[in-house]
């Protein structure tokens, strides 16, 4: 059933009164944290792309193509996907299964390279005999799980 006339006319002038909002913005960088959608690495946000490319001196590409963001708390941070650069949870297992193939190929090897162990482990290796064995940490662990020397703080 139609409208009456005085309906239609009254709808359409409502509507046309009706305040105009656009999308909203995303949040700048200090409204990121704390927000469990980033409590872990996530892909750099487009709204953060020159933010993050300032703190790293690089590239807008290289920020879309290897950069994340978590919050660690109230901080935002940023990580740069590096040639040896993790920005995922550190490994902190003392038996590492490439290291023992490693080992195994490799005996009494005095070290044995990421490409065996992995660049997230945080040990420096080692074989004795063909075991192999986690020594010094090499790497600072934050709260979160994560390296910490790959984070920057974006405020």
């Amino acid at each position: 059933m139609p409208l009456p006339e005085i309906h239609v006319a009254f709808l359409a002038a409502t509507l046309m009164a009706a305040p105009v909002t656009s999308a909203q913005a995303a949040p700048a960088e200090q409204d990121f944290c704390p927000n469990p959608a980033y409590v872990s690495p996530t892909k750099t946000p487009a709204n953060l792309v020159a933010a993050v490319a300032r703190i790293f001196q690089i590239s807008d590409a290289s920020v879309r193509d290897g950069t994340f963001v978590r919050c660690s708390g109230q901080k935002l941070l940023a990580c740069y996907v590096g040639a040896n650069l993790n920005c995922f949870k550190a490994d902190t297992r003392r038996m590492l299964p490439g290291a023992t193939a490693w080992c195994s190929d490799n005996p009494d090897s005095a070290s044995i390279p990421m490409s065996a162990t992995g660049h997230d482990t945080v040990y420096e290796w080692s074989c004795k005999g063909n075991r192999a064995v986690a020594g010094r940490i090499v790497m600072t662990v934050d709260a979160q799980g994560y390296i910490a020397e790959n984070w920057k703080g974006l405020r």
